[in-house]
């Protein structure tokens, strides 16, 4: 009976370790906010499992800020990742690799699959004077001042929608002898519009990010108009014909009969009074 037992603790104890697999998870411990963290992944786990790595923000609760997948291959090598950290305020944050699968499996003793990152914001060490909007035939003026940089220099580089156009190179700063900051002012020649991003780095390492955004000249837009002839209506002129002077009515000429009667009757009316004076 106890050799039954043993051999059943055995067989437990070698199916447990077949099964178990190793996952190794390794990032950046530390990092400037802005720059791409970088992490590898080992496993030998059977080639198509696929797991997420997790990037939380730590607080009084985890918060989930970036979340990409990654799948074991045949061959088994190490595995890059690349985690943006542009726009994430600095503190400490907790990268973890979870298993999408159904089940979890069990993991070797040995396994990394959490790891805690510092994340270090020093964007607010930049004070940009130059607009950030720039017109297309003044740009790209870049100029300000990194806080305590004093004379020190600091290296630049700029990329645009076409990729790199400047550096990395170190420019000249000037001592501000009221606060100590290193001002900096710097033309660069661009020919077309769109983001221009400027990373700033100095002895200490990657300060942080600024974007100056050139705008094109603006065209108004041909609009065309559909001109309709409008039809011409002709309209003949009235003639008006002269009011004519006023003409004398001639007066027809009187028939002689009533001139007659008239005369006869004067006579008998003549006749009748000659005899009653008589």
């Amino acid at each position: 009976m106890k050799r039954i037992l043993l051999i059943a603790l055995l067989l437990t104890s070698l199916v447990g370790t077949v099964s178990a697999y190793g996952l190794y998870l390794n990032c950046t411990d530390s990092i400037a906010a802005g720059l791409p963290m970088k992490c590898t992944v080992d496993s030998d786990f059977p080639a198509g499992t696929t797991f997420n790595l997790v990037l939380y923000q730590s607080g009084y609760t985890a918060t989930e800020i970036r979340r990409q997948a990654i799948t074991v291959q045949d061959e088994k090598n190490t595995q890059y990742l690349v985690v943006d950290t542009t726009g994430l305020p600095g503190g400490t944050y907790k990268a973890e690799l979870q298993f999408t699968g159904a089940d979890e499996p069990r993991l070797r003793s040995d396994s990394k699959t959490v790891q805690l990152i510092t994340i270090i914001d020093r964007s607010g060490e930049i004070e940009m004077t130059s607009p950030e909007s720039q017109s297309l035939d003044e740009a790209l003026r870049i100029e300000g001042s990194i806080s305590k940089e004093s004379n020190n220099g600091v290296e630049m580089e700029v990329s645009g929608p076409d990729g790199r156009i400047y550096g990395p190179e170190w420019i000249q700063t000037k001592d501000n002898v009221k606060n100590g900051d290193g001002t900096f002012t710097q033309k660069i020649t661009v020919t077309s519009a769109g983001e221009y991003h400027v990373d700033f780095t100095d002895a200490k390492g990657f300060i942080g990010r600024k974007t100056i955004t050139v705008v094109g000249p603006t065209t108004a837009p041909t609009v065309a108009v559909a001109t309709t002839a409008a039809a011409v209506k002709t309209t003949k002129a009235v003639t008006t014909a002269p009011t004519p002077w006023p003409t004398t009515t001639q007066a027809s000429p009187l028939s002689p009969l009533p001139a007659i009667v008239s005369l006869a009757l004067a006579g008998m009316v003549m006749a009748a009074i000659g005899k009653r004076r008589s």
